[in-house]
Formats: structure tokens, C-alpha cells, sequence
């Protein structure tokens, strides 16, 4: 019943929507001076990059379409992209910097956010 409604047609735009508003947010609030010196007192980078790209990975997952291996492909993929294109944009800023890491954590934190999708739903409608 669970996977009916994570992988009900109606979900997948929201999904979307908030895969945009998201990584948005993720890029404007990392790039405000201070702001992520102030959040580093919470969690560290690992921590928040971890966290914030499995979701993503995850809402990307449950807004396409195909079968288990296809959601999770491109899930990575977007990730994969979002997170070297976030690391792009803080190239940019004197007070940030673009760090390989920080891509391969979000990468890792794709990769095991789809594989615990795919074995929590082992049927998804094409």
C-alpha cells in the first residue's frame, strides 16, 4: 500500500516541484555569507550534504517514471549533477569553495538513498 501511494502518478509533479524548490533553496542559503559558518554549529558539511541530496535523491526517485533501475539512474544522475553544479556556484564565492568531497558525499548519499528506495518497492508501475 505504501509504494501505491510513494509512486502514485499525482506525486510525481510535486516531486518535482520540490526537487526545484529545494535545490534552490540549497544554493541560495549556501552561498549567504555566514550562513553556513552559523549551521556548521548544528551538523557538519558531511552531515548536511548527506542529508540534503538524499532527499533530493529521493524525491527525484518518486517524480520519474520506469522501472526501479530507471528511477534510481537517473535519481544519481540528478544528483550527480545538482551537487557538481552547487559546488560550481560556490567556486564563485570568496567565501566558499567547490570541494570534490563534498560531490562524492552527495553521490554516496544518492547512490544508498535510491538503494534503500529500491528495496523498500519492489513493484513500481512503468
Amino acid at each position: 500500500m505504501l509504494s501505491q501511494l510513494l509512486l502514485h502518478p499525482r506525486l510525481r509533479s510535486f516531486c518535482i516541484a520540490s526537487v526545484i524548490f529545494m535545490y534552490l533553496l540549497i544554493v541560495v542559503a549556501g552561498n549567504i555569507p555566514g550562513a553556513r559558518a552559523d549551521i556548521g554549529h548544528f551538523a557538519s558539511g558531511v552531515v548536511l550534504h548527506s542529508i540534503a541530496y538524499a532527499v533530493l535523491a529521493c524525491l527525484c526517485f518518486l517524480g520519474s517514471t520506469g522501472s526501479l533501475g530507471a528511477r534510481a539512474v537517473k535519481a544519481v544522475l540528478a544528483v550527480a549533477l545538482m551537487g557538481a553544479g552547487d559546488e560550481f556556484i560556490q567556486s564563485f564565492f570568496p567565501y566558499r569553495g567547490a570541494a570534490v568531497r563534498d560531490w562524492a558525499v552527495d553521490c554516496t548519499a544518492a547512490v544508498l538513498a535510491v538503494l534503500a528506495l529500491c528495496a523498500a518497492l519492489p513493484k513500481a508501475p512503468r
